[in-house]
């Protein structure tokens, strides 16, 4: 009987550190994943909208295969990857959340300039966000 439990006892810690017996989260709720579209996202919102801000395309594209390597190192595969990316829920509820961000630091959307102070108070902060972004 104690043998018994014993060898449970490997088995599951086994499956636990090799992770076969634990289900992967959805890649919306890895929030090192969507927090990294979310500031690319926002970035690309303000250089496309501010006529003084260019994006720092290396740094980008770098960012961008670091959160797609990421999530393969998670265990997601190719297409649950593509899946995620291509999700219109996934596409609104970052918008959702990149618009709040906005606002919430003084963005009226329909004024490019503000977008143009957020982009440079990212800049000065040196940001996630003003990483991937450059003063003209």
């Amino acid at each position: 009987m104690r043998m018994i439990m014993i060898a449970g006892l490997v088995a599951t810690t086994l499956m636990s550190s090799t992770g076969i017996a634990q289900a992967k989260r959805p890649l919306e709720e890895v929030s090192s994943i969507t927090d990294g579209l979310l500031w690319i996202g926002i970035a690309d919102e303000i250089r496309n909208t501010c006529p003084s801000i260019s994006a720092r395309m290396f740094r980008a594209l770098n960012r961008i295969n670091s959160i797609h390597n990421e999530a393969k190192s998670l265990g997601y595969t190719k297409d649950e990857i593509e899946t995620f990316r291509t999700s219109d829920a996934n596409k609104a509820e970052l918008r959702r959340r990149g618009e709040a961000y906005l606002a919430a630091n003084g963005v009226k959307f329909d004024d490019p300039e503000t977008y143009c102070a957020a982009g440079r108070a990212e800049i000065a902060k040196s940001s996630q966000i003003g990483t991937l972004l450059r003063a003209n």
